[in-house]
């Protein structure tokens, strides 16, 4: 004999199935909220404070189009010769649309070799992606690249 607590949740999903196919029963998505401009101001600040940031010595090699926003292949590389007096401290990469505005710190030294990270992050939607390095002497250099996402991550949808 079946038991009618397993009999009747068979029923009531077969009932809440049939509504939601016949459209009774909205179907709702949901999304993380995006970051914010003024959430990005802000994580760049928190990391840079109230020093100038200027545009150069930083390249940041991100394909302008990707079919996929769950993986994003990345490489941030800063011009320095990488010496005990003058090198890349850290790099951050920073976003303007993903739920965090921070993808990423990298911290390095004189004996990383190379000023250089690569790795894949994920994009919401199609956004600028920030990289920033501090050097050795405290100043803060900058590359920023638009991507175009065709389909984005960082989403979740409920039924």
């Amino acid at each position: 004999m079946p038991n009618s607590d397993h009999a009747t949740r068979r029923t009531f999903l077969g009932l809440a199935g049939s509504a939601a196919a016949a459209g009774l029963i909205p179907i709702v998505t949901v999304r993380p909220a995006d970051a914010t401009p003024a959430m990005l101001a802000t994580a760049i600040r928190n990391v840079v404070g109230e020093a100038n940031v200027r545009i150069g010595k930083v390249k940041l090699d991100i394909p302008p189009l990707v079919e996929n926003g769950n993986t994003v292949p990345m490489t941030v590389s800063v011009t320095s010769p990488m010496t005990a007096n003058e090198y890349v401290k850290s790099i951050h990469v920073f976003n303007e649309k993903n739920p965090q505005p921070n993808i990423g710190n990298f911290y390095l030294g004189p004996r990383a070799g190379r000023a250089q990270v690569s790795t894949r992050i994920r994009l919401a939607d199609s956004q600028k992606v920030t990289a920033i390095a501090r050097l050795s002497d405290d100043t803060f250099w900058s590359a920023t690249s638009d991507v175009v996402v065709t389909l984005a991550a960082c989403t979740e949808e409920a039924i």
